[in-house]
């Protein structure tokens, strides 16, 4: 179902080059963009494409909601990485979110984002698909660069996209490292590159690494995305490929990665 987009959007920003892209296409296309910055690494950029920029802690949620009310958005999207130990950081969050995070039975992303999203709903603030301003960013099957999968290596690429597929079932990460058929590393709260990292160590040379959207994504929240920082933990720690899940993933950066898997001989697929 289409839906009619507001000429002026609400953006969550988190680390990272997604959300400016989104602002950027946004922009573009004739869009305003009101943006809640969550971090700093991006601020310079972002103010590049949107009119106004707010900066919050993500436990901040009177504040996020205040101010989208008094800018009278109606539509959000969420982009960025906000890492998982924010949720450590509770001395950092109002009345309202510690309310939300008290009344989930587990502090997986799901059970989170799910409330914050209801918490929006009720002030009329609907969170769109993260995709719809960054579509061009989506990966189609195949090989992306110049180097192919060998057979064993494949092998492992098809047992770490059952075992990633098995992982998001129940919400745990989406990437997994694997080395001759045998599991290196699950990723949990660490992040994708912290998991290929401890993988890769484990496995001194040789890894794949294979990341996959959850098999019920919430495609709200939490669209699996890999850039050049992760092709650049994987050359560090001697990891040769990695695999992604065909039209679930974002690469950002695509020439600057696919050219730095070639230079590199990273295979880089999408699957």
């Amino acid at each position: 179902m289409s839906i009619m987009l507001e000429n002026k959007q609400g953006l969550i920003a988190g680390d990272g080059i997604l959300p400016v892209e989104m602002a950027r296409h946004a922009k573009e296309n004739g869009f305003e963009i009101i943006c809640i910055s969550l971090a700093n690494d991006n601020l310079k950029d972002l103010k590049k494409y949107c009119s106004k920029i707010y900066s919050c802690h993500p436990g901040e949620m009177s504040k996020i909601e205040k101010i989208f009310t008094d800018e009278a958005i109606k539509q959000v999207t969420f982009l960025g990485k906000v890492h998982k130990r924010v949720l450590l950081q509770l001395h950092k969050f109002d009345k309202r979110a510690i309310e939300i995070l008290k009344s989930v039975q587990r502090l997986n992303d799901d059970e989170v984002m799910l409330l914050i999203v209801k918490e929006f709903e009720k002030h009329n603030i609907t969170v769109l698909d993260q995709t719809i301003f960054i579509k061009n960013l989506m990966i189609p099957s195949g090989v992306l660069g110049k180097l192919k999968p060998t057979d064993e290596q494949m092998e492992d690429v098809n047992y770490g996209f059952w075992l990633a597929k098995e992982m998001g079932k129940i919400d745990v990460g989406q990437s997994v490292v694997i080395k001759d058929k045998m599991i290196m590393a699950v990723e949990a709260i660490e992040g994708t590159d912290m998991c290929i990292k401890r993988g890769s160590k484990l496995a001194k040379k040789g890894a794949v690494v294979v990341k996959v959207s959850k098999p019920s994504q919430d495609k709200r929240f939490d669209i699996p995305a890999i850039g050049l920082k992760t092709l650049k933990t994987m050359k560090r720690y001697k990891a040769d490929l990695i695999a992604v899940e065909a039209n679930e993933t974002i690469i950002v950066d695509q020439e600057k990665v696919i050219k730095f898997a070639d230079d590199n001989n990273i295979v880089i697929m999408a699957v």
